[in-house]
């Protein structure tokens, strides 16, 4: 006979000691494990699984008991099932008897926001709609053209050295600069703004000095927008039938940039680390067996920017996964450990190329909105950042990498990669490890589009073309070919005469030009 499972909630809820070597070593009060204490997250959610099936009880900080969801489909019903579980915490047990204090170190993802994240029914419904119709407002081409340029920048920073850390340098800031023009505040990225994020989600001491300087920007950012509507996100949001708040505006404003952040830092970091580590994921890339979204796709299903998601109540007595979960029970939403639940991955090994059934972005009504704003981000991210330093290569041994674990995410320290110092390049050219030089700026009058020829060993080159020695010819500004550049391609030549060898007469064509615009033609 098999004993009905246990409610977490309930005095019985006892689970036997991890046997000796177990790698999760940290075991409170009935032998659950304190997820907080816990260095291998991974390998405690698979001795989990083997222990309690897809749903198993575990601890937090002070011992508050907690669901965490470990299988699939399990994760799926929960959040597809609002009449069941709601994301609201203010029913949550722990909480309403007093066992969570208000200084509990989670109480920030805990806590009740009057944001959509939180919300349910009509409210969700009012708050949601704003968000999502702001989103799809957004222009996706113009979007990865910013994305290409931010990416240039950044690169820019740093391609003459030869070495670099693409955490602090480039994965950390491109999600930055790329959510400051969504939202229409261009201005505000800087450094600064990024050590605020990253100071934030790291829970430091000055945390709540680093949330006060981001909510001043996006308030600042609310007024100028309430006053001086453009074609941004804020704008759209703002203007939404829904008719938000200045105060429900700057909360989701927060929301949505700080959650962009984080989740596509970690997705840029994990990726790039995957290519630098992996020869069999690097050559796939190179040989065109996989195309870069593919390659962020799969860092989603294996890596994903978050491991759970903190969390999910429940409002009425139901089963899950076996188990027996009563009203005002705490669940995890554990992505981590569905991503790889062996009932839809049995071979961790086989790549999911074109799956995207992944839980990395959630699932149901508070599914992750701008998911596709992250794929872009970190597509032309990965993709420009190879183009322009093709021999990129890790700086140090791959055990050396480390990481900072939490429950909610595991995100990589530093990255450090060595490559061959390499020019900077105009952000608004295409990347390229054999970049033309960045042009000069031309006077007004210049109307030239095409470098000087190179200097021939006649020295009377006018006459070779038929023309008049001493004519004048338009100058140009722009530097010199150097030997290691390419010649431009034939569809930049205007076919207006030829030399000796057929090909395009790039003098005649300067001159005939400037002879038409003196006539007007």
């Amino acid at each position: 006979m098999t004993p009905e499972p246990h409610s977490l909630t309930g005095p019985d809820d006892l689970t036997a000691a991890p046997p000796p070597g177990c790698p999760a070593h940290a075991v409170g009060p009935g032998g659950l494990h304190r997820l907080h204490e816990v260095r291998d997250l991974r390998a405690l959610y698979r001795r989990l699984r083997e222990e309690h099936g897809p749903v198993a009880p575990v601890l937090l900080h002070d011992d508050v008991p907690i669901w965490v969801v470990l299988g699939h489909a399990e994760n799926l019903h929960m959040v597809r099932t609002p009449s069941q579980f709601t994301r609201d915490s203010r029913i949550w047990t722990p909480l309403t008897d007093g066992r969570v204090k208000p200084d509990h170190p989670l109480m920030p993802h805990f806590a009740w926001q009057p944001v959509c994240s939180y919300a349910e029914g009509e409210e969700h419904k009012r708050l949601r709609g704003a968000v999502t119709s702001a989103v799809a407002t957004i222009d996706h081409r113009s979007l990865r053209r910013h994305i290409g340029r931010a990416t240039q920048r950044l690169v820019n920073r740093f391609c003459e050295t030869g070495h670099a850390d693409l955490v602090d340098q480039f994965a950390e800031h491109l999600p930055m600069a790329v959510m400051c023009q969504v939202l229409g505040m261009p201005e505000e990225y800087n450094d600064r703004i990024v050590q605020a994020a990253r100071d934030m989600l790291k829970g430091t001491e000055t945390a709540i000095a680093s949330n006060a300087y981001i909510m001043d920007c996006l308030s600042r950012l609310t007024a100028r927008r309430r006053a001086e509507p453009t074609d941004d996100f804020t704008s759209h949001l703002i203007a939404h039938p829904a008719g938000l708040t200045d105060d429900e505006v700057g909360a989701h404003l927060r929301v949505v940039l700080i959650a962009s952040y984080e989740a596509t830092a970690n997705l840029l970091a994990n990726t790039i680390r995957r290519v630098l580590t992996d020869p069999g994921f690097r050559a796939q890339l190179n040989g065109g067996q996989m195309t870069v979204p593919q390659a962020v796709e799969q860092s989603l299903w294996d890596e994903p920017p978050f491991s759970t998601i903190l969390g999910y109540f429940a409002k009425e007595d139901t089963e899950l996964g076996g188990r027996r979960i009563r009203r005002g029970d705490g669940l995890l939403l554990g992505i981590a450990p569905a991503n790889v639940d062996p009932r839809v991955r049995p071979d961790l090994s086989a790549d999911m190329q074109g799956n995207r059934s992944h839980l990395a972005f959630s699932g149901g009504p508070h599914e992750c909105p701008g998911q596709d704003i992250g794929r872009a981000i970190a597509d032309v991210g990965v993709d420009k950042l190879l183009m322009r330093l093709p021999d990129i290569q890790l700086d140090c041994p791959e055990e050396e990498l480390r990481w900072t674990e939490s429950i909610a995410s595991q995100h990589l320290v530093e990255l450090p990669v060595r490559f061959t110092p390499r020019p900077q390049q105009d952000v608004k050219s295409q990347p390229s490890h054999t970049p033309m030089p960045i042009p000069q700026a031309r006077a007004p009058w210049d109307i030239s589009t095409l470098r000087d020829p190179a200097p021939s060993a006649d020295p009377s080159p006018a006459k070779a073309h038929g023309t008049p020695a001493g004519t004048p010819r338009p100058r140009t500004t722009a530097a010199p070919r150097t030997l290691l550049e390419e010649p431009p391609p034939p569809v930049r030549e205007t076919v207006l005469g030829t030399d000796t060898a057929g090909r395009p007469d790039r003098a005649a064509s300067v001159w005939q030009r400037f002879l038409r615009w003196w006539r007007g033609e």
